[in-house]
This record gives C-alpha cells, sequence and structure tokens, in this order.
C-alpha cells in the first residue's frame, strides 16, 4: 500500500472518531424545535402624583389611605414637598413612640421622651403625674405590645407646611394603681388589658430636624 493512501485511510479514521465524539457530547437534534423569542423588556413601575393624588401604583399612599380621599390627598402633597417621606416608616416610628410615651407617662416620668410632646400635651401628662403624686398612687405598668397600628387621618397646610397624621393605636397591658398601703384601687395586675388610643402628631414638611410631635390624644 502506497504511503499517499496509507495517509489518507488515517485522516478519515480520525475523522470519523472525532464526529462519533462530537455526537455523544453534544447530542443529536430531531423533530421540532420551538424557535426562542426575544426577551421583552423589562417594564418600570412609575409612581406619579397627579393634582395631588397618588396613583393606584404609589402602593405607599394606597395601603394606608382610601385613593381619592383627603388622606391621600394630603400624603400626596407631604410627598410632594419631602419625597422621601414615607407613610409605612413613619407608623412603624409612631409605633415605638407609642410605646416609650405611654410607658414613660405610666411611669411618672417625662424626662426621656419630653422632645416627643408638644408643651400643651406635656403639661397636660404632667398634670396627672402630679395628681397621682398628691393622692399617694403609684402605678405599675408593663407593656404586652401593639396588637394594631394604623393611620386614622392626614391633614396638611400648603401655607406653613405643617403636616398632622392621626394614628391608632390598639396595645395590650398590664396595669394596676396602688394606695399609700399598696392596695389596688384600679386594674388588676394579673390580668391583661386593651388600650386603644388615638394619637396625632405633627411636624413642619422639608425641615432638617425629622421628629415628629405629639400634639394630640384621644
Amino acid at each position: 500500500m502506497s504511503n499517499p493512501l496509507l495517509q489518507l485511510l488515517v485522516l478519515a479514521a480520525i475523522a470519523v472518531f472525532l464526529i462519533l465524539r462530537l455526537r455523544g457530547v453534544l447530542g443529536t437534534r430531531d423533530g421540532f424545535e420551538s424557535p426562542r423569542l426575544p426577551e421583552e423588556p423589562v417594564q418600570r413601575r412609575r409612581f406619579d402624583v397627579i393634582d395631588g393624588t397618588a396613583e393606584a401604583g404609589d402602593s405607599d399612599i394606597a395601603d394606608h389611605a382610601e385613593p381619592g380621599s383627603p388622606a391621600a390627598k394630603a400624603l400626596a402633597e407631604m410627598k410632594r414637598v419631602e419625597p422621601d417621606f414615607a407613610v409605612g416608616p413613619f407608623l412603624s416610628g409612631a409605633k415605638s413612640a407609642y410605646e416609650m410615651i405611654l410607658m414613660a407617662f405610666e411611669r411618672g416620668d417625662l424626662s426621656e421622651v419630653r422632645g416627643f410632646l408638644a408643651p400643651p400635651v406635656a403639661e397636660a401628662f404632667e398634670s396627672v403625674i402630679e395628681d397621682r403624686k398628691a393622692r399617694n398612687l403609684t402605678t405599675e405598668a408593663q407593656f404586652l405590645g401593639t396588637r394594631e397600628t394604623a393611620l386614622a387621618g392626614a391633614e396638611f397646610t400648603p401655607a406653613t407646611g405643617m403636616a398632622e397624621l392621626s394614628v391608632r393605636f390598639v396595645g395590650e397591658m398590664i396595669i394596676a394603681t396602688r394606695d399609700a398601703d399598696g392596695n389596688v384601687v384600679e386594674g388588676d395586675p394579673k390580668a391583661a388589658r386593651k388600650q386603644r388610643d388615638t394619637w396625632t402628631f405633627a411636624r413642619r414638611m422639608g425641615q432638617d430636624d425629622p421628629n415628629w410631635q405629639l400634639v394630640a390624644t384621644a
């Protein structure tokens, strides 16, 4: 057998070997194969505020106020003045403030929370605390948790930038008031009770100070 013919047979054998290896690794395509569809562009959600009313997509407002209601319009105006304002985080902060202020009042010491109280509210709280002291009454309180925190109302005054948000709280506490002899005159030291309050917080929007103040209780 001549050398050229031998070389041709060797090359043919190598080619067949490579084809078989590739089929084993990649497999074969038999039958119909559906074409790939081009990927659709991602649609970005837009949260626009039109005429003071938040669009339905703005869940931060729609989750807490009826769309088109006075409260929703007031919240939209607050966001217009201060875009970083959000109802959800505000309610979380209000929930923490509720427990902190309520327990400070029951303990009879407002020193740690006075900065969160408007002067009229602080004076009213102090009046009750002083009355308890004058009658030699002491209060034992244990806060068990806040069962509900919900926006109850919102108002905004564009001329002054002042915003007021009312929040409805349902808390659970154990409270007992004792006289000078240690007798329970109000409450029950062994039974929990629900505490329902509606508090109103106020702040001038667009200011550097982010703190809200409690301006009214009910």
